[in-house]
């Protein structure tokens, strides 16, 4: 059996199966596309469910993935096993209702005995134990001893998933051999020690599951196989764990040559060795597929993965951020099979190193908190830590509950963790209620579309037609199927062919109407639907409509055109700001409205008014070029070879539609746009912010759009320049020398207050009553803010020989108090800080400070007087 390479494993399994006419696809995004149900990609079929589910059309009925995937439930295993890991490849062919059982084990064995060229004395398969049909295709076509046939029970073998299609699977073991075994003489497939490792699974999707427990026969059954990539390098290369592969090795030896340690000489440097490498794989991965580090859902892993690779960082003695610096080896390591990696390499190390230099903050922030924590438990004689105040360290603050436990131990302490898991569990309740899908009820029960045959399409003809006649097909009213429809019904139509956009790929769908005699049906939106429907939603204004009728389709060509102006806008503005901000932009988001487009993307800090100006000019200027905009269809390989920039998180079949602006911009795009740039008009940004850590959002305005906005811009310029009495051109200066005329005026104001309440400090001084010795001082001047209240009491203060000073004032329902004290009145027992708190409370407010001075606040003008006559009793307590 020759050793091979992880990376030479992948690309001769892909190839394979290219060469039994199957279509190879590129990994989807680990983010799930219209799935709420999950978090991240965790298996290989996940994304294809549409495909399985019949939701969506495949682009081929033959299938190969190798698909990145990412699972977190064992994450505290990750490390302390070599077996466990949060990242890992998963290859698969997939027959959406076109090939099955004998193609499926005949391939399979094909791949793993004559590619891979495995002895097949070591391979043994086990089966559903009744699946006759399987044993007879692996002994009798395959030609696999029957005596290495396993038959296993339903819960080994039999995969299904609630009610729904499901069938038995079938897997192929390899044979370690006896030193990996347990010993055991009775150790065969099926037991939990290493010597036989299952590594690649077929799935027979052969029948439909109902409420009643009844299995039915599919009409079209599926195949779904699975094979660990990791895995079956790991027996390609004879070691004992993932961690040994060559590729994920390098990864860890690059971890080893930067804390100085080597591998297998400590368990516990091991077990940190392993967590960094796996965790690096799938954060910089996650990062690729534009997650980034937050409080929840994906991006609460992120940062969790993340946090915990750096803490195991400083349990090997590494001091300085460097899991950005192991990233790049990550990439170097993926990049063929993932070119997304080292295309977003700088962003990728960026966002790691920032994350890394935020948790060096917050750690050392955390262990201040829990060293006050253990503190109050041992002046109050407790060993156990409660759940909340270690959750409060774990969200907050990020520090990782195993490093709080860990602490806790040396200190002879324990933890609530009962406590702490009621609150994770909250946390997941409402991340799991975050992610409950809204969508479908945009146009009513998706049940009612995903049971329709799926016979019924609509074509797309509205790139070049925005009228056309067009056939009814199925009219949806209240959630289900109707005949017909009439006036005040608002219903869904699906027609046979139509020149309306359904929204998809951010550009919203198109409104119109639909037409035929005195039926007259406003549309108000179009949707999309995976599997090739389009949603014409809308109300029936006058006449009936039936399933069956002709009607005429027309759509808002005005409203049409501002959007493909804002569209076209859209693709120019992508490629101007990775040519002005940097190659690391990615779109995030985009909305395209007829009244504005909205793009988001990822950058981690604000721009600045020199590069939004430059980002605007470069858009016009291509514009002005008027460079002609050209859609066509090709094949995906064809696209990439021409540059096209690929949308994140789309889905692409084996054709896809190119939309080419000139030389400048190139995109992969479904959506509508303009014949020529100049129809753009002006681009104008309107606004630029952020919406997420590292994702930044600009709002900008095309056409007649942008021609209002600066209307508006210019009447509100004109409206100031009538203000300041002046012309337009002369407004800055204008307002220039207004703001210093004010600033000017309110500096004189302020010291002719100071200087008409120096004058009433004889009087201040007066109104003062001697309470033991100590004289005091207690007075209400509204006319002072607080900076000239504080002067105030300074000059009260040093005119007093053994005193204490109060001040109040007040106005616009705000209330602001200051107490000084001479060092013989603090001497004899005056404290201000708690006089002041006392008299606050009268007010309403609160505060407290020094013996010798302090401040406080108050919320009720009213009250000052009846504060400030409890002074003197207040310092009779205290002397």
């Amino acid at each position: 059996m020759k050793q091979l390479g992880l990376n030479e494993i992948r690309e001769r399994y892909l190839k394979f199966f290219e060469g039994k006419a199957h279509l190879r696809l590129p990994s989807f995004p680990l983010v799930p596309l219209n799935d709420p149900s999950i978090l991240l990609i965790n298996a290989g079929m996940t994304p294809l469910k549409p495909y399985f589910t019949g939701q969506e059309k495949p682009p081929r009925e033959r299938v190969t993935t190798c698909q990145k995937c990412i699972r977190t439930p064992d994450i505290e295993r990750v490390g302390k096993t070599a077996r466990h890991g949060t990242f890992f490849e998963m290859l698969g062919n997939f027959s959406f209702g076109n090939y099955f059982k004998k193609e499926a084990a005949a391939w399979a064995w094909e791949f793993v005995t004559e590619d891979l060229k495995m002895p097949e004395e070591r391979l043994w398969v086990s089966i559903y134990e009744e699946d006759e049909e399987a044993f007879d295709i692996w002994t009798k076509e395959v030609g696999v001893p029957e005596e290495r046939i396993v038959r296993l029970g339903k819960e080994d073998n039999f995969w299904e998933h609630g009610t729904g299609p499901c069938g038995p699977c079938s897997e192929i073991y390899f044979d370690r051999g006896e030193k990996a075994g347990c010993g055991d003489p009775n150790c065969a497939v099926g037991c939990d020690c290493d010597r036989f490792v299952e590594f690649w699974n077929l799935v027979f999707t052969q029948f439909d599951k109902d409420e009643q427990g009844q299995y039915h026969p599919l009409p079209k059954p599926n195949i779904d196989t699975g094979m660990g990539l990791e895995r079956l390098a790991a027996i390609m290369q004879d070691v004992g764990s993932l961690f040994e592969v060559d590729t994920i090795k390098n990864i860890m030896t690059h971890v080893c040559r930067i804390a100085g340690v080597t591998y297998q000489q400590d368990e516990k440097t091991d077990v940190s060795l392993r967590i960094i490498t796996d965790h690096i794989r799938s954060t910089s991965f996650m990062v690729s597929d534009g997650i980034l580090p937050s409080n929840e859902g994906r991006g609460y892993v992120l940062r969790r993965l993340l946090r915990r690779a750096a803490r195991h960082g400083k349990l090997l003695g590494i001091e300085k951020t460097f899991l950005w610096e192991v990233a790049e080896t990550v990439i170097r390591e993926s990049k063929e099979a993932y070119p997304e990696l080292q295309e977003k390499s700088e962003y990728i190390q960026k966002v790691i190193k920032v994350e890394e230099e935020r948790f060096d903050e917050t750690i050392d922030q955390g262990i201040t908190i829990l060293n006050q924590y253990i503190a109050a438990l041992k002046e109050s004689k407790q060993k156990v830590l409660s759940g909340d105040k270690a959750f409060k360290l774990y969200d907050t603050y990020g520090f990782p509950i195993d490093l709080t436990k860990e602490i806790l131990t040396e200190q002879d302490m324990d933890l609530d963790e009962e406590a702490f898991n009621k609150e994770m569990e909250a946390q997941r309740e409402r991340a799991r209620a975050a992610r409950q899908d809204t969508s479908s009820a945009a146009w009513g029960a998706e049940d009612v579309y995903s049971k329709m045959d799926k016979r019924i399409t609509t074509s797309f003809i509205g790139y070049s037609q925005f009228d056309a006649a067009a056939k009814v097909l199925a009219i949806v009213k209240d959630h289900e199927l109707v005949e017909k429809a009439s006036q005040g019904d608002n219903i869904t139509i699906i027609l046979d062919q139509t020149p309306f956009y359904g929204e998809s790929g951010g550009q919203v769908g198109d409104t119109g109407i639909l037409e035929n005699g005195d039926v007259h049906v406003k549309v108000v939106d179009c949707k999309k639907m995976g599997d090739g429907k389009m949603l014409h939603i809308g109300e029936v204004e006058s006449g009936t409509l039936s399933v069956g009728d002709e009607v005429k389709a027309a759509i808002d060509l005005e409203r049409r055109k501002a959007v493909a102006r804002n569209h076209t806008a859209t693709h120019l503005l992508q490629k101007a700001l990775r040519d002005v901000v940097g190659s690391h932009v990615h779109q995030s988001g985009s909305l395209v409205q007829p009244e504005r487009l909205r793009f988001d993307f990822s950058h981690f800090s604000a721009m600045t008014q020199e590069e939004i100006e430059k980002v605007e000019r470069e858009v016009n200027k291509a514009a002005l070029d008027s460079l002609c905009v050209e859609a066509k269809e090709m094949s995906i390989e064809e696209a990439k070879k021409m540059g096209a920039t690929a949308l994140f998180g789309e889905k692409y079949g084996d054709r896809v539609r190119v939309v080419k602006m000139g030389d400048y911009s190139i995109e992969l795009c479904g959506g509508c746009h303009l014949d020529v740039t100049s129809q753009i008009g002006v681009f104008k940004i309107v606004s630029e912010g952020g919406v997420a850590a590292g994702v930044r959002r600009l709002e900008a305005v095309t056409g007649l759009g942008a021609l209002d906005y600066l209307e508006n811009k210019e009447k509100m310029l004109n409206k100031v320049a009538g203000v300041l009495r002046t012309n337009t051109n002369d407004v800055v200066r204008k307002a220039e020398m207004s703001v210093s005329e004010l600033k000017a005026a309110q500096k004189e104001i302020e010291h002719l207050k100071r200087k008409l309440a120096r004058g009433s400090v004889e009087e201040i001084l007066a109104s003062g009553e001697d309470v033991r010795g100590v004289r005091v001082v207690a007075a209400r001047m509204d006319e002072l803010d607080m900076d000239g209240l504080r002067k105030m009491g300074d000059t009260v203060r040093d005119r007093l020989e053994c005193g204490l000073v109060v001040l109040a004032t007040g106005a616009n329902g705000k209330v602001n108090f200051v107490a000084m004290a001479t060092k013989n009145a603090t001497a004899l027992g005056v404290h201000a800080g708690n006089i002041i708190r006392e008299v606050a409370k009268t007010a309403g407010g609160g505060g407290g400070g020094r013996p010798d001075m302090a401040q406080a606040g108050g919320k009720d003008p009213s009250k000052i007087d009846e504060a400030l006559g409890k002074v003197p009793a207040l310092v009779e307590q205290q002397i």
